[in-house]
């Protein structure tokens, strides 16, 4: 069903726009009058690759006098920040007694990106119908997630969307804020390699040529280092032609195979397993994991389901495949801490608190304990990886350029000892 953005004015002559899904022209106009709105002019837009403008009057035809593609919807994107805000505000205006359609026709009307303009406008015209607000989002999966949707199932079905809403703008701002900071950590490193390999690779493929012509020219042997600086710039200049292609197809190979079952499980171990960056990797997954499960069970959702769903948050299949087992011990009567602790890919300490929480029946705050203590642990960690980082590239940059100082200083000082001793 397309769906259609409008103008038109009031009952009391105010002038108001909106998005409506409807069946065409005629069922939009129908929908708008029963709400009290005339109709003026309307665009087809949304999931749709065209735009319809109409100047409308009393009866009008809704005809099409235009189409372009819209490119910018096409490749529009909506970031989990703007997700964890529009979860906020929808909690906050629930709480506030309003109603749900009337939230999302507030919620509707302050969107600025096209795209969640309509998809909310798809969940309100859903919920208008009788659908469930679970079932609604269930229908743009690619922006709500399944912890999202069971989330507010829950809710819907206790009674309590407001607080569940609330918790789950918690807990996607916390996960936001993660990101930020294991992103902002690695952007430095990232560009100060870029820039040296940028540099070396300029030194090698216009400067270094240059001066090969100036050595030939003063006959005798080369030392060792200009020889190697030689032999390695005639293999950038004359071989890109077969290396670049061959590094393209490398990278597409490599995407290939990760995207595999067997791929995804090497790699997903390979990064636990990784000096320096593996325990990082580990402590994100193990954060997210106790989050999450904290916030589903606070949430009223069974603990089985919510094993289910947190297996799909911690984005690798190692750890997934350890949840995965975890379930069918907790199913068959287990404790949960103990087969994490059998894993051997969950910390110590979060089994214990685990076992604690089970214990005492305090699952849930045991778990957003150990929530807070790896998120904590997760910033000083990729603080201490950016310290340590800084001064080894560092040092790997200057001996790049020692090394090019050297192999083009030392032919030079050769010739002027047998100049002076000519």
């Amino acid at each position: 069903m397309p769906l259609f953005e409008y103008k038109g004015y009031s009952s009391k002559g105010k002038q108001v726009t909106g998005v409506v899904e409807a069946d065409g022209p005629a069922d939009l106009r129908g929908k708008l009058l029963k709400d009290g709105v005339y109709l003026t002019s309307f665009a087809e837009t949304g999931g749709s690759k065209t735009k319809a403008a109409r100047k409308g009057d009393k009866k009008g035809d809704g005809s099409l006098l235009s189409k372009e593609i819209d490119l910018k919807g096409m490749f529009e994107r909506v970031k989990p920040g703007e997700i964890a805000v529009l979860t906020r505000q929808f909690g906050t205006l629930l709480r506030a007694g309003i109603p749900m359609t009337e939230a999302l026709t507030a919620l509707v009307a302050q969107q600025e990106k096209p795209k969640l303009k309509a998809v909310m406008t798809s969940v309100r015209e859903k919920v208008r119908e009788g659908s469930s607000l679970a079932d609604a989002l269930a229908e743009h999966r690619k922006i709500f997630t399944d912890l999202y949707i069971n989330m507010v199932r829950v809710g819907e079905a206790s009674g309590t969307l407001d607080i569940v809403l609330e918790r789950l703008a918690d807990f996607l701002e916390s996960n936001v804020r993660l990101r930020s900071k294991v992103t902002s950590a690695m952007i430095y490193p990232i560009l100060m390699a870029g820039v040296g390999l940028l540099i070396v690779a300029l030194m090698m493929l216009l400067v270094v040529p240059r001066m090969v012509e100036l050595f030939e020219d003063m006959g005798g042997e080369l030392p060792l280092l200009t020889r190697i600086l030689i032999f390695l710039s005639d293999m950038a200049t004359n071989t890109w032609f077969i290396g670049l292609p061959l590094t393209i197809l490398a990278i597409w190979w490599f995407k290939r195979y990760i995207n595999t079952e067997k791929g995804r499980w090497w790699w997903d171990g390979v990064r636990l397993r990784a000096p320096l960056f593996g325990p990082v990797v580990r402590l994100v997954s193990v954060a997210r994991f106790a989050r999450t499960l904290a916030t589903l069970l606070t949430s009223g959702v069974p603990v089985l389901s919510s094993l289910d769903i947190v297996k799909t948050i911690v984005n690798n299949v190692v750890m997934a495949k350890a949840i995965d087992d975890s379930k069918v011990a907790v199913r068959e009567g287990e404790s949960l801490a103990t087969p994490l602790q059998k894993s051997g890919l969950f910390p110590p300490m979060m089994t214990h608190m685990i076992a604690i929480g089970e214990k005492t029946g305090q699952l849930e705050g045991m778990l957003k304990n150990v929530a807070d203590a790896y998120d904590s642990e997760v910033d000083s960690r990729v603080t201490m990886l950016t310290a340590v980082m800084e001064p080894v590239m560092i040092v790997g940059m200057g001996i790049m350029v020692s090394f090019l100082v050297f192999a083009i200083l030392m032919p030079m000082l050769k010739m002027n000892e047998v100049i002076a001793g000519g």
